[in-house]
């Protein structure tokens, strides 16, 4: 019997009940997809229904996470602390505070984003609503799978779930050029992307003849590294496709025309959580499988990690500066991610150096903190756009006068996204910052703060438009939905700005990256 013989046949019941929050996404998909035959197209039921679905997958994450608490402050006999992790099909699939609290960032990120189309998303000339709702679940999914894979199969099946989806949403706008020539792009950025990582894993299971994580770092313990140039090709060609979908320079050059031909829900989206999905995949492969890729002589770990570092300082500089020519507002998000993607990954280069173990919480932390503030500024840039008709940075002058609060929660954003007190953007930055300082890699910290700073100068053109620019007549109308995502994501990143030592030390209290993060 072979090993996927054995892991298929040791799913039972009760370890499927522990993938009960995909299940339920699953289920409403169908019965959506099922129930839109029979819906008139003006209908927003099914949009109601995919965020009950999505709320009720969030609360059994929530309520497994709190298992897991409870478990972890068991003692055995030997008194060692009881590890909570659930391990499904011979550790191809686990449940972990790293999986579940990942899964929730992508949970509340879908909602807001679901929330936030109900109010706008009739003006985005989608012809079938309810197919826009029900393919997001799936994404979700994939997105949730990709975090808990312990394995290159399931790994991929995730990604690839992931990726299919998002190539019809990004494209959904049928009669739209924009989004036709933008779902063109990312068909073919997403297939090179999915060829360089399948390519990649092909060259870790030739040198270990295993697909499945721990099993991978045990070959390359014992014999990989009598291949170092295999090893080589693996870890950047994975590199490569996964930075592809994070869109780190340099391969960031579909990410503007995307997101500007997507409609605004499914730009959030590959914002948020497709990008937060591979940050997942990069953390599992390079903590499972780079640590024991080294030997005398063959340092192949620390130039894997001096790769991370040199994607996010080309990240950070080519995504600031980029975006300082930049006048369409969802082409500044896009640009403006980009130099984001490299913050999210200084926490992975750091590696554990020293003292410092705190990787995942400061990355945690700032990932929450992006969330928040660009679903709250894209929701913001859609309102506006419906009102002026574009997209446009012009679209923001006079704001002030016009929409008063919603230029106070625009402002909120900008800050967060500049990195200014007293906002969740700022601690994110200011803990990753503290944390190669704490490593002694001086070098990029001193990247980030240049690229921060090169910041300020469009961030703040979307203040000096919303204050010191005429006032444009077309009135802002902002739908109770949106209006409600705008404030929830304001509201919480002012919270994160305020009690950020307790978020930050929960989540590293909790978080043990030997029982968490490693596949064994």
């Amino acid at each position: 019997m072979d090993a996927a013989q054995q892991q298929l046949q040791s799913l039972s019941w009760s370890d499927a009940a522990y993938l009960a929050p995909e299940w339920i996404l699953i289920a409403f998909t169908v019965v959506l997809a099922v129930l839109d035959l029979f819906l008139p197209r003006r209908s927003s039921l099914t949009g109601w229904l995919t965020l009950a679905g999505l709320l009720i997958s969030l609360g059994t994450v929530v309520w497994r996470l709190t298992e897991l608490v409870d478990a972890a402050k068991q003692i055995d006999a030997g008194g060692q602390a009881v590890s909570g992790v659930i391990r499904i099909m011979a550790d191809s699939y686990r449940i972990d505070y790293f999986s579940s609290l990942l899964k929730i960032v992508f949970l509340v990120s879908t909602a807001l984003i679901v929330l936030m189309s109900l109010g706008t998303v009739k003006r985005e000339e989608i012809t079938d609503k309810g197919e826009f709702y029900y393919l997001l679940m799936p994404a979700v999914v994939g997105a949730m799978i990709m975090a808990s894979s312990g394995d290159l199969i399931t790994l991929y099946i995730g990604l690839e779930l992931l990726s299919i989806t998002t190539y019809v949403l990004v494209g959904i706008r049928k009669h739209a050029v924009q989004s036709a020539e933008a779902a063109f792009k990312y068909v073919v950025t997403g297939g090179i992307s999915s060829a360089l990582i399948l390519f990649g894993m092909s060259y870790l299971y030739g040198v270990t003849g295993a697909t499945n994580l721990g099993a991978i770092a045990l070959g390359i313990k014992e014999h990989g590294v009598d291949y170092p140039a295999i090893l080589y090709v693996a870890f950047f060609f994975i590199l490569a496709g996964l930075g592809i979908k994070i869109a780190a320079a340099p391969f960031h050059y579909w990410a503007a025309d995307v997101y500007q031909g997507a409609p605004t829900p499914v730009t959030a989206f590959l914002a948020v959580v497709s990008k937060g999905a591979a940050f997942a995949v990069i953390f599992r492969i390079i903590y499972n499988i780079a640590f024991y890729a080294s030997s005398p002589g063959k340092p192949i770990a620390d130039d894997v990690f001096l790769v991370l570092f040199i994607l996010a300082a080309a990240a950070m500089l080519v995504g600031s500066t980029m975006a300082l020519r930049q006048y369409n507002a969802k082409r500044l998000i896009a640009l403006s991610g980009v130099a984001n993607a490299g913050y999210l990954l200084i926490p992975i280069g750091l590696s554990i150096k020293g003292m410092h173990a705190s990787n995942f919480g400061e990355f945690l932390f700032y990932l929450a903190a992006y969330l928040l503030m660009t679903i709250g500024a894209l929701a913001v840039i859609a309102v506006v756009g419906r009102s002026v008709g574009h997209d446009e940075v012009g679209g923001f002058s006079g704001l002030y006068y016009r929409a008063p609060w919603t230029a106070a929660a625009m402002i909120v954003f900008v800050l967060s996204l500049a990195g200014l007190p007293v906002t969740g953007g700022f601690f994110g930055k200011l803990f990753i910052l503290l944390g190669a300082a704490q490593t002694h890699d001086y070098w990029i910290a001193a990247v980030m703060v240049v690229s921060s700073v090169i910041s300020y100068y469009f961030y703040f053109g979307l203040i000096r438009q919303m204050f010191m620019r005429a006032t444009i007549d077309n009135d802002v109308k902002v739908p109770v939905t949106t209006g409600v995502v705008i404030w929830l994501c304001a509201a919480a990143t002012v919270m994160l700005g305020i009690v950020p030592g307790p978020v930050l030390g929960w989540i590293n209290s909790h978080f043990s990256i030997v029982n968490d993060l490693f596949v064994r």
